[in-house]
């Protein structure tokens, strides 16, 4: 498709490279990507919201090309070269932010560069993470990922000195608003110096993570 056309001088301007954000694309467009980018082609690329259905229909030979994570809805065919220095700590509120949290994840999986995940670590039960303070703070940076009203964010930005980047996921009930509470709470956390994504955007935290990183 002469209309596809990707950037292949991002990673040279700014340290990261392209991915593929499968919402809204026809699944002629997709196939044809994928068919293009499997493990063996010499080229990678990530693929982000690729929905769990559409890849169990796609033919084996591309489906065996990539590695697919349900939960995150990523896939890639292989990942970067693995960085020599640096580590992300991902921490999300429960086990309900997972598809967020592993997006991020699996994107910094895939960009070579080390993660721990920590889940489970909503401040109605705060001993989940202090229980984990230490090993968080041994990281380079921090993505907390949180929705309903996202305290998380402003505990853990009281309580580590890292680089912390907060998503608001779209969890939660009535006037939770799809994650428009807790983008506003982050947005008005007390925490000074923390940098808020979009809502549900694990991507965005992983390459804002990822620019701390390349910069050690």
């Amino acid at each position: 498709m002469n209309s596809i056309l990707f950037d292949h001088g991002r990673t040279a301007r700014i340290g990261l490279p392209e991915a593929v954000f499968c919402e809204g694309k026809s699944r002629e467009a997709l196939v044809e990507l994928l068919s293009r980018f499997v493990k063996g082609s010499g080229q990678s690329v990530l693929f982000t919201r690729l929905a769990l259905d559409l890849f169990a229909e796609l033919p084996e030979m591309i489906r065996s090309g990539y590695d697919y994570h349900p939960l995150s809805r990523t896939a890639f065919g292989t990942a970067l070269p693995m960085q020599p220095k640096g580590k992300v700590a991902v921490v999300s509120a429960g086990t309900a932010d997972g598809s967020v949290a592993w997006e991020a994840a699996r994107t910094l999986t895939y960009l070579g560069i080390r993660c721990d995940v920590y889940e489970d670590c909503g401040v109605a039960g705060l001993w989940r993470l202090t229980e984990r303070l230490d090993e968080i703070n041994s990281c380079d940076a921090v993505i907390v990922v949180a929705g309903l009203d996202a305290a998380l964010l402003s505990v853990m930005g009281g309580l580590t000195a890292k680089p912390i980047f907060g998503v608001p996921t779209s969890v939660g009930y009535g006037i939770a608003r799809q994650g428009q509470a807790a983008l506003a709470s982050m947005l008005s956390s007390c925490a000074p110096g923390v940098g808020i994504m979009n809502i549900d955007n694990g991507y965005g935290a992983a390459c804002a993570a990822a620019r701390v990183i390349n910069a050690l």
